[in-house]
């Protein structure tokens, strides 16, 4: 009884909590289903009426074309940031060799580069290499920029694996390369979770670099087109509303399918 009356204030809080972050969302979910007219007439009301054409007029003001997009630069970034992340931090965190720290530090300065100091000779080398307003050019900066955090929570979290699974694999006769992909990999799911996360949500919102390095409509991703939208539907909030729901949908549904190994992820390392 004592422990119960212990945890209420802690259900009191997280309640509290859960009410300012989830009533933005359910508001706007629930106001991308109105109309115009009875949004100005009941702005705060909640799932007062069900329509879809906000849904529809917003894929015609060409979101399918963005949503492809950021799709597409945020999938091949994350995939290569995970995979390049990974193949750096087992030798990093399992082998012994020569400036391997001096190495290791290189790799995490990058977090503490102001990111978009850089803006200008990525705009000149993205232009001089003829990548200028692709989509290649982005994924190159959002990789570069997405590593230093990746290799240092795989790099942690590698350490923290037991060597004595490694060293029977090794008397059993396999090299790094099989060990790395058939005992390292598995063992650090939580870990590429947790940087997968991490990567998809920044890549998938980043809007600084995309309006620098993009400028035709056909290649705008999602942060782009709803700026684009926003200029275009600003009195049209019910519209606005729904491509904003849309937009956010993505993040979501790979959080909440991830979210155990992500929390596992995080807190790896953390206790030996």
């Amino acid at each position: 009884m004592l422990s119960t009356v212990k945890v209420i204030p802690l259900y009191a809080v997280a309640i509290v909590l859960l009410v300012f972050t989830g009533y933005p969302f359910l508001y706007m979910l629930a106001t991308s289903f109105k109309t115009q007219e009875k949004f100005f007439m009941d702005p705060f009301s909640l799932f007062t009426s069900i329509q879809f054409s906000n849904y529809a007029l917003a894929f015609e003001k060409g979101l399918a074309n963005y949503f492809l997009n950021s799709l597409i630069v945020t999938g091949v970034s994350v995939a290569l940031t995970v995979l390049i992340a990974s193949m750096a931090s087992y030798p990093l965190s399992r082998l012994k060799f020569r400036f391997s720290k001096v190495l290791f530090l290189l790799f995490i300065s990058g977090m503490m580069l102001p990111i978009h100091s850089t803006l200008i000779p990525i705009f000149i080398l993205t232009k001089n290499m003829g990548l200028g307003d692709s989509l290649p050019a982005l994924i190159g900066p959002y990789v570069a920029f997405s590593l230093p955090i990746s290799i240092f929570i795989l790099t942690q979290f590698m350490s923290e694996l037991p060597r004595e699974v490694e060293e029977a694999a090794e008397i059993d006769g396999c090299s790094h390369r099989r060990i790395f992909w058939n005992i390292i990999l598995p063992m650090i799911v939580p870990a590429l979770a947790t940087i997968l996360i991490y990567n998809f949500i920044h890549i998938w919102t980043e809007f600084v670099f995309a309006l620098v390095l993009i400028t035709s409509p056909e290649h705008m991703t999602l942060p782009l087109g709803m700026q684009k939208f926003y200029g275009e539907l600003t009195v049209n909030v019910p519209a606005l509303m729904a491509a904003l729901t849309l937009a956010s949908l993505p993040i979501l549904l790979v959080y909440f399918l991830a979210q155990e190994k992500i929390v596992t992820g995080l807190t790896g390392g953390a206790v030996k």
